[in-house]
């Protein structure tokens, strides 16, 4: 996949997140957000010659890994987005596993931090291309 591909797949993820928390489901909300936020972070590397490994990485800690390596330490982009995307996986894997019901305050939290993940991963892009 190219990162144009991957950042439509975020803004598709996106789109069901806010139709997710419209209905009332913050855990389906939270588990689309983060993959918004996984698919840009895989445009991300790719678009910054990361080696294939990286943006293929076959585990989210190993994406999260590269992208911190590749991007965040390497000074591409804002330390914040790291931290997101952590976050981010979290409250997933709480809504996902746990069974735990996610606030709607910390779901919208989640969603505005994931829609500016994924703008700020389209413009970076934009701009070094």
């Amino acid at each position: 996949m190219t990162p144009a591909d991957l950042l439509e797949k975020a803004a598709r993820a996106l789109s069901s997140s806010r139709s997710l928390l419209a209905e009332g489901d913050t855990d389906g909300a939270c588990n689309r957000a983060y993959y918004a936020m996984f698919n840009a972070a895989r445009a991300a590397l790719i678009a910054s010659g990361a080696p294939p490994e990286a943006a293929g990485a076959k585990t989210h800690s190993g994406l999260q890994a590269s992208f911190n390596q590749y991007l965040i330490k390497a000074g591409a982009l804002p330390r914040r987005l790291g931290a997101d995307l952590r976050r981010a996986e979290q409250l997933r894997l709480l809504g996902d596993y746990l069974g735990n019901p996610i606030s709607e305050q910390d779901t919208n939290k989640m969603l505005g931090q994931a829609a500016n993940f994924v703008e700020v991963i389209s413009s970076w892009i934009a701009t070094s291309n």
